[in-house]
């Protein structure tokens, strides 16, 4: 008896329910925030500097954006509130110690801590990570 092919499906193997919403990662969200320019999505590098919302952008791209006089620059709506060089201050930040940058282990080997930061406050001295 059985295995004929006579089955008859119920309601619930056949109707999907609706897709679930991607939740997004507050906590990677925030690391990025102090890892990678608001405007170009590259990595920080000196020279740094922020703007009144406390964005954190690389010089050279917040120069470029505001070089660039076509209609169709890209990301425009990030930085639509820079009008010029004087809305961004430099930043003069602080290296920290415990950040290996490029030549931490590649092997997997070992604990690796991903919320180092590569800068720290320079007053209170802690990390620039987005936990604090």
């Amino acid at each position: 008896m059985g295995c004929d092919g006579g089955t008859i499906p119920k309601r619930h193997e056949l109707v999907k329910g609706p897709k679930k919403v991607e939740k997004v990662d507050i906590n990677a969200e925030l690391a990025a925030r102090w890892k990678y320019c608001a405007l170009s999505t590259e990595k920080l590098r000196r020279p740094i500097v922020a703007c009144d919302l406390g964005r954190l952008y690389n010089k050279d791209a917040v120069i470029e954006y505001l070089l660039d006089k076509s209609a169709d620059r890209p990301n425009s709506e990030v930085v639509s509130h820079l009008r010029g060089i004087k809305d961004v201050k430099e930043l003069n930040l602080t290296d920290n110690p415990a950040w290996e940058g490029e030549r931490r282990n590649t092997k997997g080997d070992r604990y690796e801590d991903m919320h180092c930061a590569m800068f720290i406050c320079p007053v209170v001295g802690l990390e620039m990570n987005g936990k604090h």
